[in-house]
């Protein structure tokens, strides 16, 4: 993979080089560098937090029906390192194995509550809600009876987007079923954005398609403010002395831009423009993808958003995948194994195959969101969820419904893991999430009663540090 990161043991220097902290800065002024002798708690990164969360249609390769496991780990549990899952060719998440002290590989959590008459609605409306499903509507017009993750985080913040989620979506219009993702609250199913230019345009301020700076003169105004503060810090007489060489430099950075950019260059501008309204197109699924990551990069480095979805495909992604140069039968076929979209048709024959291919193109897609986190340098402020609206492929079923976490959320997260949960509800991974990203319950401590009501409530205490 293309990262900046690489494997191995992180050194950090005692007092760190002006480049290395320009590059750090990543857009965002307000970001500090760890500061040993103010942080929280050991390992803790200063400045904000972010949540993105990528949605697959249709299940997973993992075991099912008389079918081989082709997506979990093979050594079971346990630590995640580098060459073990780099081993591991035919699970698909040795694709993500440069990434493998960053991964928590989640298995055995389930939606709580059985669909309405369309187990691909039923699943998208659980998937970020851990909510129950309406009776009416139903099939695949149901929908969830409470917010989802994004927008519960997102809301925390006001000032950040309105208090709104980043919603971005790629896929047809005009289908079966289109947005199932992020929700406001009950039965409040929020539209998403399926072209990147048109996102763009908005997140920079720029309703009629003019170029100017907005966000990088609010970046600049910015700067006076937080050079004050950041003079009284380096007056606290509780900084070490590594602590003080590592905020002289974020210093001397800050005031060596007179703006941090927030915008894309010129020519991923101009490619953005001219494919704008193509989205919808088969061959364009993934592209588009890729754009609406970047931008989801860009605008946690911006501090533009806390929070964003991206759904991929539409709510039984029926999409035509290119995979190794094979353009394959629609996805919704592949996970049925027939040329259908019910339950009788002739058999395609290396469905699984197919479906482990779409997995792993998945997996590359999720590989470059991280690496985009990475070069705006949020990555470790952030914890980006790959996740499935169905857990396998034949049965669409509800049980070990796959999540896979990258990024320590600020040094929250304990990465580096699979773990086997053994059917916990996704009300408590969200639970985790929001408390790892900094969101706190009513009582000032942890997140423990995201969900349906009905649900027991807690944390899932072995990811967290």
């Amino acid at each position: 993979m293309s990262g900046l990161w690489k494997p191995g043991r992180r050194v950090v220097p005692v007092a760190p080089s002006r480049r290395a902290v320009l590059r750090g800065l990543g857009g965002v002024a307000l970001a500090l560098p760890f500061m040993e002798s103010l942080a929280p708690r050991a390992g803790a990164a200063a400045g904000p937090r972010y949540a993105v969360f990528v949605r697959q249609a249709n299940g997973c390769s993992q075991e099912d029906y008389g079918e081989p496991e082709g997506f979990w780990p093979s050594g079971g549990p346990g630590a995640l390192t580098t060459a073990g899952l780099a081993a591991d060719t035919g699970r698909v998440l040795s694709d993500l194995a440069p990434w493998a002290s960053r991964l928590l590989a989640l298995r055995g959590i389930n939606f709580a509550f059985a669909g309405n008459g369309c187990g691909h609605s039923g699943g998208g409306n659980q998937v970020l809600t851990a909510a129950a499903v309406s009776a009416d509507p139903a099939g695949a017009d149901s929908l969830a009876l409470g917010e989802s993750i994004d927008n519960f985080i997102a809301r925390q913040y006001p000032d950040k987007n309105g208090g709104e989620p980043l919603t971005l979506y790629t896929g047809p219009r005009g289908g079966y079923l289109e947005e199932v993702l992020s929700y406001r609250g009950s039965m409040q199913l929020r539209a998403a954005e399926d072209d990147p230019w048109n996102a763009y345009q908005r997140m920079v301020g720029l309703p009629d398609g003019g170029f100017d700076a907005n966000l990088d003169d609010r970046r600049t105004a910015l700067n006076g403010v937080i050079l004050e503060q950041l003079d009284g810090l380096l007056r606290s007489p509780k900084l070490s002395g590594s602590d003080r060489l590592r905020l002289e430099a974020h210093v001397d950075a800050v005031r060596d831009f007179e703006t941090l950019s927030c915008l894309l260059s010129d020519e991923e501008e101009q490619a953005m423009m001219l494919a704008s309204g193509q989205g919808t197109l088969n061959d364009n699924r993934v592209t588009f993808a890729k754009w609406h990551m970047d931008l989801i990069a860009l605008a946690f480095a911006c501090d533009y958003a806390r929070a964003a979805t991206l759904q991929i495909g539409d709510g039984n992604d029926s999409t035509e995948y290119t995979v190794e140069g094979q353009r394959l039968p629609s996805y919704h076929f592949v996970s049925h194994r027939i040329y259908a979209d019910g339950d009788e048709g002739d058999p395609i024959k290396g469905a699984w195959e197919m479906h482990q291919g779409i997995d792993r193109l998945f997996a590359s897609m999720f590989d470059h969101l991280l690496t985009r986190l990475e070069e705006h340098g949020v990555l470790e402020r952030s914890v980006a969820v790959w996740c499935n609206d169905l857990a396998n492929g034949p049965s669409h079923s509800y049980t070990n419904v796959p999540y896979i976490l990258a990024g320590e959320a600020g040094g929250a997260l304990a990465a580096g893991r699979f773990h086997d949960f053994g059917g916990v509800t996704n009300n408590k991974l969200f639970n985790t999430i929001a408390t790892a990203v900094g969101v706190t319950g009513a009582d000032g401590g942890p997140v423990e009663d995201f969900g349906d009501p009905s649900l027991e409530g807690g944390l899932l205490d072995a990811l967290l540090v």
